[in-house]
């Protein structure tokens, strides 16, 4: 739960007559209103606000892959799987990157720390959290088949080769190397139902962006705009028309 100081943690959001009271590790920081876009923590956040975020979270880490330099020519644009309603991911893609790479993947494993980007990253409190909850165990339940084959594909890349290859038939295993991981959030209600919505609350003088899933990245600039309209509805700005 970093705060806008970097270093730092907010450890509590209190409200007096006047504006916000933070509390940091690095001491407090007064404000008149606050803007939380927490991601990973964003419920946690919430919850210091006095705001009890609606239902559960859970995160899941996508290992990614990069094509090799000699593979590269079989990948010109952006290719997709058909997406299947039924399962909370989209699967392996192929993304061409702003440096001219090819990245391959994601899968989707569970994680045992919220910030878990390492395969054996653990954290007592973001595990009990994160199992404790209900919805947890119906989301895992309802897609055991899923999940078993997305954890073969951590531990074999033969496995997530095959996957690949649906895009791709002519890849090779040595094509595949290796690269970075994200972890990806996933807010859920108690009967393990995945919330696909943004979800943005406001609470007196603070906004928390509770919800953003994919394509959050594609639609920031449109989630910019409903923040900001939301600000300006409870009093936090004045917006001013395009010139």
């Amino acid at each position: 739960m970093l705060c806008g100081r970097l270093g730092c943690w907010l450890l509590d959001i209190g409200e007096t007559g006047h504006g916000l009271h933070l509390s940091t590790s690095s001491g407090p920081i007064r404000a008149r209103h606050l803007i939380s876009c927490a991601g990973l923590q964003a419920d946690r956040v919430a919850r210091l606000g006095g705001r009890r975020a609606a239902g559960g979270m859970a995160t899941f880490r996508g290992d990614f892959f990069r094509l090799a330099p000699s593979a590269r020519h079989l990948v010109r644009n952006l290719i997709y799987p058909v997406p299947d309603p039924s399962m909370p991911f989209l699967g392996v893609h192929m993304t061409r990157t702003t440096h001219g790479q090819i990245e391959c993947g994601p899968n989707a494993v569970p994680t045992f720390k919220r910030e878990g980007y390492g395969r054996w990253d653990f954290n007592l409190r973001d595990t009990a959290e994160a199992f404790g909850y209900p919805g947890t165990w119906r989301l895992m339940r309802r897609h055991l088949a899923f999940g078993i084959d997305e954890y073969r594909r951590v531990i074999w890349k033969r496995a997530f080769l095959r996957r690949a290859r649906r895009l791709i038939p002519a890849l090779q295993v040595d094509d595949l190397i290796p690269a970075r991981a994200g972890v990806r959030a996933i807010a859920m209600d108690r009967g393990g139902t995945i919330l696909d919505d943004f979800r943005i609350l406001t609470r007196g003088r603070v906004i928390h962006v509770l919800n953003a899933p994919s394509p959050a990245a594609t639609a920031c600039l449109a989630i910019g705009e409903q923040v900001a309209k939301r600000a300006a509805e409870a009093g936090f700005l004045k917006l001013q028309a395009a010139g």
